[in-house]
């Protein structure tokens, strides 16, 4: 004879799991992680960080940081143009992005000014990377106009097309876009908005 449980009521057959807490899925999700990067399926690792500017979405190849990118950007945005212009198979993998993130606190916490991370500059190509590769010329708490980056970069007449590498630059902060200013002194445009480039040149004006 089968005895039923009192307490049995059928419909717990299509109740939801209990929900897995958060030390749980943070530990699944690691090893998730590193099963795929073992298996060589993981092409773009990303976490976020946060900073006095808001959450940066820090995202990496096998070859080296390839986007930083402010929250306004949209981050999901973001990781959707990663995964349609480098690869799709893009999972969120905080410890292969750990350097970076202490890297980028210690900027923040002035104790840096120079950054020493491999970078993948596949997102950027023609004259706009040979503009990115002069922007670690211009040094800590110092500023160039976008007529002199042109310069830099051989194109002198250049002005507008340097000025639009630096608005499209995929990895802020770490090639320092936001020290390019307008000839007349005045701070210009920048991917993360005027106050965060103000506060950038505010915060290494004080540590200079």
């Amino acid at each position: 004879m089968t005895t039923v449980d009192p307490t049995f009521r059928g419909d717990d057959l299509f109740a939801a799991p209990p929900p897995i807490d958060e030390p749980v899925r943070a530990r699944l999700h690691a090893r998730l992680a590193e099963a795929a990067e073992r298996a060589g399926v993981l092409d773009v690792a990303y976490r976020t960080a946060d900073t006095p500017v808001g959450s940066l979405l820090l995202a990496a190849t096998g070859e080296g940081l390839v986007r930083v990118a402010y929250a306004r950007e949209d981050h999901d945005r973001v990781l959707a143009q990663l995964a349609a212009d480098v690869s799709p198979r893009v999972l969120r993998a905080p410890a292969r992005l750990d350097t970076a993130a202490r890297e980028i606190e210690e900027y923040f916490a002035g104790r840096r000014r120079l950054f020493d991370l491999r970078l993948d500059l596949r997102l950027a190509r023609g004259f706009r990377r040979t503009v990115l590769s002069h922007l670690t010329e211009i040094g800590y708490g110092t500023t160039a106009s976008y007529a002199a980056l042109a310069r830099a970069a051989g194109s002198p007449r250049a002005v507008r097309a340097a000025g639009t590498a630096c608005a499209t630059n995929p990895l802020p902060i770490v090639l320092p876009c936001h020290r390019v200013v307008r000839s007349d002194g005045t701070a210009g445009g920048y991917v993360g908005g005027a106050e965060v480039k103000r506060a950038l040149l505010d915060l290494e004006a004080a540590a200079s």
